[in-house]
């Protein structure tokens, strides 16, 4: 049973950020290993960890068009589902590169300074495959990279045995969690492979876990390294981003997932309950939260959560994040809803009103969420799959300081300066720079400004 309670039970550590356990001794010893030995650490590691640890580590395309082929003619309703989120998420991602524009302005005379957005020449993108093999990761993490430009995208993904090594793996009792197949083909996940091919990824390897990101971070003999890495995780894939943060850049830090939903009595307790059970069922510690002010509204929801659950196919999953982690709060108002939300700063936050003017004053109120979800039919599930919406958003908090995977994750905001020689602009910016150099002390700074100022006082005659 969901917990109920006012506003003004909250407890502080309500509004911490979450963590759920310490890794980084074990993923600073995986992250080195793989740095000095390579593709024979990786192997190592995938025939300890994963199904299969196959001979080599590279997918073939034609792996991956097959795969693609085969959902084409088996599930067509799939194929065309995944095709269609690809067309939605590329066409927000290039309206998102188009907003980051490329200028040339003259500051002062003679004296022209610009910006320039480059992408980045190679991506990695990591897709996990446990319980829940994220095929719709494959879309919210290549097609932005796609749309900036990037030359290279490089996937990876958990091993699977391959479809030749079946049979010889059943009979050996291996390509089992706790007995890894070893020497087969490179193979993966088929819905992430055929994503993976839809999507227009450069190259995909067979290779999950903590190991994958230092093989993108700082390269094997077989995996290149990348400028960039994205992409969700479980704890250990977590800290090796964090690990190797400066070496390459990363997206964010992703902890549990959650939902916020601040409803009124417009809202239908089927629907909201549906929402957070959606996100319930992501992770035993996956946190859902509805704020309201209308107590027959939350005993509603209540109710609804557990008639849903009973017949909910997660329900093992969802049952235990709605127990531990999940709450309905009471508020005086919406616009303590609203404060109580900012605090929050949530992963995902919907707006469960009529559109009317009580709901426009909360949607001004609210600044601190990784995706908004306005109105009754904007439910948060279509941002996960099929809205155009990047999935991959800040959670535990982080909200505050920073939004979700974007095409400016795949870029670089560079600056430019064009001076002309004897400008007014020129002699100022030398003028300035002169002086600025010796009040620091930096005589090497001050004379080369000098040598500049004096040949363009005398241009400028």
């Amino acid at each position: 049973m969901i917990t109920i309670q006012k506003a003004s039970e909250i407890e502080e550590s309500f509004f911490d950020g979450r963590d759920f356990g310490n890794s980084i001794d074990t993923v600073r010893d995986v992250l080195k290993d793989v740095k000095s030995r390579k593709d024979a650490a990786l192997h190592e590691y995938s025939a300890k960890f994963d199904v299969s640890s196959p001979a080599s580590f590279e997918i073939p395309m034609e792996t991956l068009k097959a795969a693609a082929d085969k959902m084409k003619k088996d599930n067509p309703q799939l194929y065309n589902s995944l095709c269609y989120s690809h067309e939605l998420a590329l066409k927000f991602a290039l309206k998102q590169k188009d907003s980051f524009d490329d200028f040339e302005v003259e500051l002062a005379e003679g004296l022209f300074t610009g910006q320039k957005n480059i992408p980045v020449d190679k991506a990695g993108v990591y897709v996990p495959a446990g319980r829940f093999p994220l095929v719709s990761t494959v879309v919210m993490t290549v097609t932005p990279a796609v749309a900036a430009g990037v030359k290279e995208i490089i996937l990876c993904t958990p091993p699977r045995v391959h479809p030749d090594d079946a049979e010889q793996a059943k009979n050996s009792g291996a390509g089992v969690p706790g007995k890894s197949f070893t020497g087969g083909k490179p193979y993966a996940d088929e819905n992430i492979m055929a994503a993976a091919y839809i999507c227009g990824v450069t190259k995909a390897y067979a290779c999950g876990g903590a190991q994958a990101i230092a093989a993108l971070a700082f390269g094997t003999e077989s995996i290149p390294h990348t400028d960039v890495i994205v992409g969700p995780g479980n704890k250990f894939v977590a800290e090796a981003k964090r690990l190797v943060y400066g070496t390459v850049g990363i997206d964010m830090l992703a902890g549990p997932t959650e939902v916020f939903i601040i409803a009124d009595s417009s809202a239908n307790p089927q629907w909201v309950a549906a929402d957070l059970l959606a996100q319930a069922e992501h992770d035993v510690v996956a946190q859902p939260v509805l704020a309201t002010p209308d107590k027959a509204l939350a005993e509603r929801v209540s109710q609804e959560i557990e008639k849903q659950l009973e017949t909910l196919e997660t329900k093992s999953t969802a049952s235990q994040s709605i127990e531990n982690f999940g709450r309905i709060i009471i508020t005086d108002s919406l616009e303590q809803a609203a404060e109580i939300a900012n605090r929050k700063a949530p992963e995902h936050l919907e707006i469960a009103m009529e559109d009317t003017p009580e709901q426009k004053k909360i949607l001004s109120l609210v600044h601190n969420y990784g995706s908004l979800f306005i109105g009754h039919n904007s439910a948060e599930v279509f941002g996960d799959y099929a809205a155009g919406l990047n999935h991959t958003l800040p959670t535990s908090g982080s909200a505050r300081f920073t939004g979700g995977l974007s095409v400016r994750v795949f870029l670089k905001t560079v600056t430019t300066l064009r001076t002309v020689a004897g400008s007014k602009g020129g002699i100022d910016s030398a003028r300035a720079a002169e002086q600025l150099g010796i009040a620091e002390g930096l005589m090497g700074h001050a004379n080369s400004a000098k040598l500049r100022l004096d040949s363009f006082l005398e241009q400028a005659k």
